[in-house]
């Protein structure tokens, strides 16, 4: 187990209210916890969104094409201060500002490991000023590619193996805050 497999997540019920907390292992143990997560999608200047390409190494959907970057608050952490770790931890960067833009419940097995994603998931928007440089962990991210968000249902429909069960959903929410002026 990972270091970070042994770390708490906090289970929510269907509206997102805390009832409890187990490691990140158990909470992704087939059947699977329904337990809070995040999803950030970082946009530049000119709107487009970063996809990272997951690591190979990573326990669960490894290689799939994902949003900017994911992760697990600790229990009664604030999404905003986790997300910023994980920014830090998995591109290199400082943390930016992020508003959140919506919520996706979503439920899926990994085919290849077994291991099962349940989450209540906060998709949170950060803008990044122009000539950012990232600085990837190897461990976590393989590539990274910039997109316009409204590219974003085509490409899954089009190839749905290549990316994380979770991104059609999380990018519906970035564009129906988008369509709807980021309120």
């Amino acid at each position: 187990m990972t270091a970070r497999e042994s770390h708490l997540v906090e289970l929510v019920d269907e509206v997102g209210t805390a009832i409890g907390s187990l490691t990140v292992q158990e909470a992704h143990d087939a059947p699977g916890r329904l337990h809070r997560a995040f999803s950030v999608f970082l946009a530049d200047d000119t709107g487009r969104v970063l996809l990272q390409q997951r690591a190979a190494a990573k326990t669960r959907f490894p290689l799939r094409w994902a949003n900017t970057c994911c992760g697990h608050p600790a229990p009664g952490e604030d999404l905003t201060v986790a997300a910023g770790r994980r920014l830090t931890e998995e591109l290199g960067i400082d943390a930016v500002p992020l508003t959140e833009v919506g919520v996706y419940t979503y439920r899926a097995e990994d085919p290849i490991t077994g291991r099962v994603e349940h989450e209540y998931d906060h998709v949170l928007l950060g803008r990044v000023p122009d000539g950012i440089e990232f600085q990837p962990d190897p461990a976590e991210v393989s590539r990274l590619l910039w997109v316009t968000p409204s590219e974003l249902p085509e490409r899954v429909a089009g190839d749905p193996g290549s990316y994380a069960p979770w991104l059609a959903g999380v990018a519906a929410r970035l564009l129906a805050s988008e369509r709807s002026g980021g309120k």
